[in-house]
Order: structure tokens, then C-alpha cells, then sequence
């Protein structure tokens, strides 16, 4: 079976499905996913077919007006920011993604790219599958991932999903109408999603560990929950010589890092960070990602790195602070380690409610009431708490059991062989 996986944005967007992706070849099937030109490497160094779109998330992230859009925190500027980048990548992806969908028996889609690429998967006549690592089901057992805070009853629930697929469907709406209608020939798109179980039409599965976020019972059957989606590279990976010293050398470290959260001030950042690790008495594992996190004064204490992988370096750590995206909350929950979130904007309140919730770690710290004081106390708690640990520990190996990629692979090529026109 080939399939094709439309999955542009972050690298938190993209890297579950790289995931994904693995888990279908490692079933004898051929992958191909469609993705930004920044993520080219990531998809080939895992050994997957990619094709790259002229769009560079990176640079766009890091440009002044999105910076403040994203720290400010809001949902509307946020997502504003993000369907101006993903207006310009959109002609790109419906005309790249037609030709790589064409010799496909199955399109995959995740929610960003959910417009299209039903809009493709309608043009070739192939079955579609939405694979999401945010839930857009409404349910009334849980808040809406981009209104926690509507978390007041099953009908306060149930309202902040329906804004949240509001949102998320106007966002991608907004950026994908023309090129749908103008290269693919859809007709015109709805104002509000047409599907009660998705963004679109079309059987989905979530990437989403049931240890940590378990089930609703009220969704339905063409549901499915597999546990999360989590890249194979830790047993490959060798460390840098200068990160095996660190981690010999003296206790376990925190590590920092924000992600694809880009900021104005990476300096004064760094600085936040490292005076909050020194005031808690912790060694510091720093890095840098889209946010240019880099320590300016040396210490034998802090380590600055560009990037290391999740799942070898956050076990090795006494606990992690991140900017709560969906695949970085997973890679920590998976760990078993306790986590300081720090969300930005976006879904990020919700995992870091969820986080703090089970037990798994102490309150969130906004970023835009972030101080080092108070993420110096919050670092404290995570390492101090026995019980905390203990938790993360527990969750960690559940979430590990349910080997999630896998299942979803294989649930995946059972909805493409069921739903082919062939069949």
C-alpha cells in the first residue's frame, strides 16, 4: 500500500507523523509526506520519501510581528499570524500535494492540512483518513483544547469544542479556499465544519495516550485512540561529545526548551532561564530551538545545545521545562519525568492543565507572567516532589505500553483497504 501524509507546519506539527510514517514502513507499506522545506532533513534522515513545499516555517516564526502574536498569548492573534503563513503555503500544497497523492491508495491528513487535503483525496477518488494529535471531537468530559478554561459542565464543555473546530477550521478555511477551488476545482468551502467527528468528512484517529487523556465514551466508533505517535531515533542516537561529559560529570540536569516558540528577546530569555536554574540549585540543559536560547555567560552548571532528541535526553533528566505543544508534552509524559510548562498560546493551556491535573507537574507558568522567581520555584517543586516523580513515572510507562504509532499505522491501512473504490 502507498500512502501519503499531508503534514505541514512546525516541527511539533510535523515530527508524529514522521512517526506515523516509520510505523507504516515498518509494515511493509510505502510513505510519502508532504511538508515544509524546513523539515526536508528531519522527514529524510528517518528514511521517508518527502516532498518539501517552498515555504520555510522557521524563518516565518521568527519574524517580528508573529513573535508578538504568539508570546501575547491570545487565540485570535495567534492563529491570525498562522493562516497568513499558511496562505502562502496552501497554491504550494494543493498543487504539490495532487501530484504526490496520485499514485496514493491513502491520503492522511492532519488538521492543518484538512481542507485540502480532503479536497485532493475528493479530486482522485482515494480514500481519506484525518489523524490528529489534538482532540477536535466533542465530548462533554473534557474542555475544548484551545478553551480550557471552559471547563465549567458538560455544556460549557461541549461549547469550547465547538469554537475550538470554529477556529481551527476558519484558520486552515482561510488560508486553502482559493487554492482548493482554483487548482483542485472544490466547490466553495462551507463557513463551519461539515463533519461531527472531524474537520472534514472521513474516519479519524488520534495520537493521543489514554494513560494521560483517556477516551471520551461518548465519541463514536470511526474514533480511534492509539496511544501517542513518538519518532524511533532514541537507541540510534549518539550524543555529542560535550552532552555525554555534562551528564557524567555531575547530578542529573533540568532541561529548557521552547520548541518552534520563537521570541523577540532571546537573550534576555536565556538569562531568565538561567538565573531561575541557578536560584533552584539545578544544572541546566538548554536548548536553543527556534526561540535562539543560548547562555552568554559560561558555567560549568548550563550546557547550551541546538537541538537533541526527546526521548534520549529527557530521561536522563531530574525534569524538563517546555512550552507545552502537543508532541513535546507527549515526549515528557513518555519520559516519566515531571514538567514546568510554559505555554505560549494555542492548544498549549490545554496540555499544560492536563499536566498539572494528574499530577505530573506543578502549575504552569504562563509566558507572559513568566519571571525567574517564579519558574526558580516551579523547577524546585518538580525536582523536590517524591510523589510527583512517582507519577510520571507510572503514567510514563503506561504511555510507553501502548506503542501508538503502531497501532495507528495498522489502523490506518485497515480504513484504506475497507473505504478503497477497488474494493
Amino acid at each position: 500500500m502507498r500512502a501519503t501524509l499531508l503534514a505541514p507546519g512546525s516541527r511539533g506539527d510535523v515530527q508524529p507523523y514522521v512517526a506515523l510514517g516509520q510505523a507504516l514502513a515498518a509494515l511493509g507499506h510505502t510513505c510519502t509526506i508532504v511538508t515544509t522545506l524546513d523539515h526536508e532533513q528531519l522527514v529524510q534522515s528517518h528514511g521517508l520519501d518527502v516532498v518539501s513545499l517552498p515555504v520555510n516555517v522557521a524563518a516565518e516564526l521568527a519574524k517580528v510581528e508573529t513573535n508578538r502574536a504568539v508570546e501575547g498569548g491570545g487565540v485570535i492573534a495567534s492563529f491570525r499570524a498562522f493562516a497568513d503563513i499558511a496562505r502562502r503555503a496552501s497554491r504550494a500544497l494543493a498543487t504539490q500535494g495532487l501530484e504526490a497523492c496520485r499514485d496514493a491508495d491513502v491520503v492522511v491528513t492532519g488538521f492543518s492540512a484538512a481542507v485540502l487535503g480532503e479536497a485532493i483525496a475528493h479530486k482522485l477518488g482515494r480514500p481519506l483518513v484525518q489523524a490528529y494529535n489534538v482532540p477536535v471531537t466533542a465530548t462533554s468530559s473534557m474542555p475544548g483544547a484551545l478553551f480550557p478554561a471552559l471547563d465549567l459542565g458538560p455544556l460549557s464543555r461541549r461549547l469550547g469544542h465547538a469554537l475550538t473546530r470554529a477556529a481551527l477550521w476558519q484558520t486552515s478555511r482561510s488560508s486553502a479556499a482559493e487554492a482548493a477551488r482554483e487548482v483542485l476545482g472544490a466547490p466553495s468551502i462551507p463557513w463551519l465544519p461539515t463533519s461531527s467527528v472531524g474537520l472534514v468528512p472521513g474516519p479519524l484517529v488520534y495520537g493521543l495516550g489514554e494513560a494521560f487523556l483517556p477516551r471520551p465514551r461518548d465519541w463514536a466508533d470511526d474514533v480511534e485512540v492509539t496511544g501517542f505517535w513518538l519518532v524511533a531515533e532514541a537507541a540510534s542516537y549518539t550524543p555529542p561529545p560535550e552532552l555525554s561529559r555534562f551528564l557524567d560529570e555531575g547530578p542529573a540536569p533540568v532541561c529548557v526548551g521552547f520548541g518552534s516558540m520563537s521570541t523577540e528577546a532571546p537573550a534576555a530569555m536565556s538569562e531568565l532561564v538561567v538565573r531561575a536554574a541557578a536560584a533552584s540549585r539545578t544544572r541546566l540543559v538548554l536548548l536553543s530551538g527556534w526561540a535562539g536560547l543560548e547562555a552568554e555567560r559560561l558555567s560549568p552548571d548550563v550546557l547550551t545545545l541546538r537541538e537533541a532528541p526527546h526521548a534520549w535526553l529527557y530521561p536522563r533528566c531530574r525534569a524538563v521545562v517546555h512550552h507545552g505543544g502537543a508532541g513535546t508534552t507527549a515526549a515528557a509524559v513518555c519520559a516519566g519525568v515531571p514538567a514546568v510548562v510554559v505555554p505560549f498560546h494555542g492548544d498549549q493551556p490545554f496540555w499544560a492543565s492536563r499536566v498539572h491535573a494528574l499530577g505530573l507537574g506543578p502549575a504552569p507558568v504562563p509566558r507572559r507572567r513568566l519571571t525567574a522567581e517564579r519558574l526558580a520555584a516551579a523547577i524546585t517543586e518538580a525536582c523536590e516532589d517524591p510523589l510527583m516523580r512517582e507519577r510520571c513515572e507510572a503514567v510514563g510507562r503506561a504511555s510507553r505500553a501502548e506503542r501508538g504509532a503502531e497501532r495507528a499505522a495498522a489502523w490506518i491501512v485497515e480504513q484504506a483497504r475497507r473505504r478503497s473504490p477497488d474494493r
